[in-house]
């Protein structure tokens, strides 16, 4: 059975009139993943390298390493430095923080904007701080 995408749940639910029949049905479609496991999901998924990801993602390599074991639990700014990283797009950035326990990229947020933006745009995280530097924003992480 194919996976389902989250708009096809989001629509099943709002039609079900069992909720345990649609979770029963669904178990297939819920997926459990620690960030860890969710890291090393995208590393596979998109062919990366984590020893290049750590690198572009500005982060101290032990504390990225950390992240990438499940030692730590990273600030969302420290995750959207890795989702800058990986390339991830904003849904891809969002799911990251999700797993990593931080509110998604708000549309209404002027600095989500910018990160989103960013994301789009496959800019690095030096590239995205001198953005939201220029746009008198907080950067992800200090220069």
């Amino acid at each position: 059975m194919p996976v389902k995408d989250t708009a096809e749940l989001e629509n099943e639910l709002s039609e079900a009139e069992d909720l345990k029949k649609f979770l029963d049905d669904n178990a297939d479609n819920f997926r459990k993943f620690t960030l860890a496991e969710y890291l090393r999901h995208l590393l596979e998924q998109k062919n990366l390298i984590k020893a290049q990801v750590i690198r572009n993602s500005q982060l101290d390599e032990g504390y990225a390493k950390h992240i990438f074991s499940g030692k730590k639990n990273p600030s969302r700014e420290k995750i959207l430095s890795l989702a800058l990283a990986m390339n991830l797009s904003p849904q891809e950035a969002n799911y990251l923080l999700y797993y990593a326990g931080h509110n998604k990229l708000y549309s209404r947020n002027e600095r989500d904007n910018a990160i989103s933006f960013a994301l789009n745009n496959n800019k690095t995280v030096l590239q995205t701080n001198e953005l939201l530097t220029d746009l008198n924003m907080e950067p992800l992480i200090g220069n």
